[in-house]
């Protein structure tokens, strides 16, 4: 018997990643690179979408509050409203680099730039 791997409001997360992220216009952002999940919480905190770049070279990784994703069955991806100009200029680190996770302030400047509150 297989197992279930996604439900009407519940999704494992090997499933999350890789998934495709849109804007409310329906255009592909990029995808979901990976989650960052609060130990203490057992919320996710970020999903950091993998964007720009041709064939994998070039990207960035652009670290998005969760709060901010929701998901549509009709795309069968996420959706966040926010263009990709302003996508472009948002916390973004290299491929091949680290974030300052765990520093108040790199998450602040984070939240701060999304308008929305910490997790």
């Amino acid at each position: 018997m297989d197992a279930v791997r996604e439900t009407t409001t519940l999704i494992a997360a090997d499933k999350v990643q890789g998934a495709d992220v849109f804007n409310t216009g329906g255009d592909r952002l990029g995808s979901v690179h990976d989650l960052m999940i609060d130990k203490q919480t057992g919320q996710v905190a970020y999903a950091i979408l993998s964007f720009g770049g041709f064939l994998g070279i070039g990207n960035s990784y652009h670290p998005l509050p969760w709060s901010l994703l929701k998901y549509d069955t009709n795309l069968g991806g996420y959706v966040v409203e926010i263009d990709e100009s302003r996508l472009e200029d948002a916390p973004s680190y290299p491929v091949g680099t680290e974030p300052g996770w765990g520093d108040p302030n790199y998450e602040g400047r984070l939240h701060d730039y999304y308008g929305v509150g910490p997790r």
